[in-house]
């Protein structure tokens, strides 16, 4: 049986673990293996923050408007390869197909947009008062890690980077090792839409390790 490997993806690109170490993704329905997940050591995880770090200014910098857009693409390409991501969330998942594809990978799709329209336009704020002029600053945190459980595994993955990305913030994030496939995908998302190198990693590892 041909199985494939779940790589990380780190700086734009789907790198192997500089260990050289795997973990067997099982099938739920088979209990076979179905591919190897990458499990990615301090190594592989400085690497990933310091991509992060490397793209943060520059896209802390980003207009509210252009964070929308980007957002929107990532909403564009998820919801162009539903059917695709639903079968890859069922099988890795074990749940029913209907259930990914009429709710779970939707779910993404309005996830990445509902953050995109909270941001649109967004700026900071200005307040008269007797003591004179009080203005506030949307201002991006920097670098963020997430992670993200195997029962919702792209619905919540999601759920943590669009509010994330919006706000001008770079991320690690790393979804269960149980269900890697779909994260997996989005790596390559975020390929076909030009998301900028670095401002999402995606970490694929056991919880111990990685």
């Amino acid at each position: 049986m041909s199985v494939s490997r779940i790589c990380s993806f780190i700086h734009g690109e789907f790198r192997q673990p500089l260990s050289g170490n795997w973990l067997p993704n099982y099938d739920p329905a088979t209990g076979e293996i179905c591919s190897e997940v990458a499990d990615s050591s301090s190594d592989d995880v400085s690497a990933a923050v310091q991509a992060a770090l490397d793209a943060s200014e520059a896209w802390g910098r980003t207009g509210f408007d252009q964070r929308a857009s980007w957002l929107n693409r990532l909403a564009d390409g998820v919801e162009a390869r539903l059917e695709a991501f639903a079968r890859a969330e069922s099988q890795d998942s074990g749940k029913p197909l209907w259930l990914a594809r009429d709710f779970e990978i939707p779910r993404v799709v309005q996830n990445f947009r509902f953050f995109a329209g909270l941001v649109a336009g967004a700026g900071g704020r200005t307040f008269d008062s007797p003591a004179g002029l009080n203005m506030t600053l949307q201002v991006p945190w920097g670098v963020g890690a997430v992670i993200s459980p195997w029962n919702l595994p792209l619905y919540l993955f999601s759920w943590k980077i669009a509010p994330a990305l919006a706000t001008g913030n770079c991320l690690v994030a790393k979804p269960s090792e149980l269900t890697p496939v779909t994260a997996m995908m989005l790596g390559e998302i975020c390929l076909e839409a030009g998301l900028p190198k670095g401002v999402l990693n995606i970490l694929q590892g056991s919880g111990a390790t990685t």
